[in-house]
């Protein structure tokens, strides 16, 4: 009977349409740009931090070039923020307050546990500590990501995130 229940729910579940994304309540602090399926904000879909941290995200202690010692980023995985948005698999260009852009192949969503960080050792982060987000590799469970390749893919203060299919 149990089984029979949930069998039932998960067919619920599916044949639900995922509803639209709610607007922000608070204040934005990640845009996501391109052609999305939940925009919330014109074509845009716009998040506060309350939103965000409600997604799917994980918690990492690690060493990074750009901190001293050991420091706790968490915040929602960048896959999570993505779902939400409704974004279609494709690159992503990443734009950071100084007008740093970077490229990210959509594989890194996907395939790696990348944490758009909201929150510096417990602390949300503000603008002179790299925030309000910034996007965090999985360097605590992959040395192989402690590279130049991926330290370049790791821009703070982020701006907004344009999908490029």
């Amino acid at each position: 009977m149990k089984r029979l229940l949930m069998t039932l729910a998960a067919c619920l579940f599916m044949a639900t349409p995922l509803m639209a994304l709610d607007a922000p309540q608070g204040a934005v602090i990640l845009t996501i740009k391109g052609p999305l399926a939940h925009p919330n904000s014109g074509a845009d879909a716009v998040f506060d931090l309350a939103m965000l941290e409600a997604l799917k995200g994980r918690s990492a202690t690690m060493e990074t070039p750009w901190t001293e010692g050991k420091v706790t980023f968490s915040g929602p995985l960048l896959r999570a923020v993505l779902e939400a948005a409704g974004a279609p698999a494709g690159a992503l260009k990443v734009h950071a307050l100084n007008d740093y852009t970077v490229v990210v192949p959509a594989d890194d969503a996907g395939s790696l546990d990348v944490i758009i960080a909201t929150r510096l050792n417990g602390k949300t982060m503000s603008v002179r500590d790299k925030g309000p987000t910034m996007l965090v590799y999985p360097f605590d469970l992959n040395p192989k990501l402690y590279t130049e390749i991926y330290f370049s893919r790791s821009v703070w203060q982020i701006k907004d995130i344009e999908i490029v299919p």
